[in-house]
């Protein structure tokens, strides 16, 4: 499973028409936390498993995230 950033957190989220607490009742995750992960750039620091609850919850609303940390990121409708 590969590692999102803060970026597609924000573009998916775009894409989504989603405010920050759309995203943080539908991850069950703070929207302090969302707000601090999205305004970090790179890989946010952070636990594990609250990045994967996130990308969970975007993944089955329909984004796909493309590239790596370092190449390439990005994110698309499915």
């Amino acid at each position: 499973k590969q590692l999102i950033i803060g970026e597609q957190i924000r573009a998916s989220r775009a894409m989504l028409k989603w405010t920050a607490e759309d995203l943080a009742k539908k991850s069950s995750i703070g929207v302090a936390t969302i707000r601090r992960l999205e305004a970090m750039n790179g890989i946010p620091t952070g636990q594990a498993r609250i990045l994967d609850s996130i990308q969970k919850t975007l993944e089955e609303a329909g984004i796909e995230f493309m590239g790596t940390p370092d190449r390439q990121p990005g994110v698309r409708l499915k």
